[in-house]
């Protein structure tokens, strides 16, 4: 996730997103999926509102310092994070058996509640 500087044009962000992932190297397609300007949860030196991008990228473990070093270096970006992604969002699967514990322990709860 990219945070930017509200302040900057749309075109610059692209273009800095560009210099960001040829950082990379990868060949894989960037999902980017762009949030737009909004408020900040709190202020970050004198900053309320920020320009927020999400991408989700396949990356060599070795291209990571540089990357994230040309980050900390621009002034446009305030805050980033890179986290990785191994499933989908939300709980992970769970089996008939964990289902039926689950089900029978929920069903505990709401007798004890009564």
């Amino acid at each position: 996730m990219y945070i930017f500087d509200a302040g900057l044009e749309d075109t610059a962000i692209a273009e800095k997103l560009e210099k960001y992932h040829a950082l990379l190297g990868t060949t894989a397609p960037i999902t980017l999926d762009h949030w737009g300007r909004r408020q900040l949860a709190y202020k970050i030196g004198t900053k309320e509102t920020a320009y927020y991008v999400v991408a989700r990228f396949h990356a060599d473990a070795a291209a990571l310092p540089e990357f994230e070093r040309a980050l900390k270096l621009d002034d446009g970006v305030i805050r980033y994070l890179v986290s990785v992604h191994e499933h989908e969002l939300g709980a992970p699967p769970m089996t008939e058996e964990q289902l039926a514990a689950r089900r029978a322990r929920d069903a505990d709860d709401d007798e004890d509640e009564e």
